[in-house]
């Protein structure tokens, strides 16, 4: 059996932060404008430029996004996300590191890629979701034990 080749556009996965923010019980979601998983509801965040550190990233993309301010204090295990087009091609692969950061200021307002953005009961979270997102809500929801910061 032959090596399948693919072409991969930019030389590898691409690695993004998903910046995971609690206040009072509720968790801060933005509302996703560009593919992948457009539209859906998820965590702010994004790419991580050249020479920024995980934290920093999240940090930035969360303020970009919805104008609030947070400090990262923890790095959670990451996701990976494989987008693939109807021939089964891949088109997007991101490793993406949620990033839990502590509250300090701010109310969200959609800003930059963020179509809306707010606070959610984790009960009753908007729909759609983005993959992995329950999973994380879980790992990290305050009245189970979950991460305190």
């Amino acid at each position: 059996m032959g090596v399948v080749e693919t072409e991969c556009p930019r030389n590898g996965p691409q690695v993004g932060v998903l910046a995971v923010v609690w206040r009072d019980g509720e968790v801060l979601l933005a509302r996703r404008k560009n593919p992948p998983q457009a539209g859906a509801w998820g965590f702010p965040g994004g790419g991580v430029h050249w020479g920024e550190g995980l934290a920093e990233a999240a940090e930035r993309e969360l303020m970009e996004e919805t104008g609030v301010h947070a400090r990262a204090v923890h790095l959670l295990p990451p996701l990976e996300q494989v987008s693939k087009e109807e021939d089964g091609a891949p088109n997007a692969h991101w490793i993406l590191v949620p990033v839990a950061c502590a509250y300090e200021s701010g109310e969200p307002t959609a800003a930059d890629d963020a179509l809306d953005a707010g606070w959610f009961d984790p009960e009753s979270l908007p729909q759609p979701i983005c993959q992995g997102l329950d999973r994380v809500v879980g790992e990290t929801m305050p009245s189970i034990g979950g991460i305190v910061f």
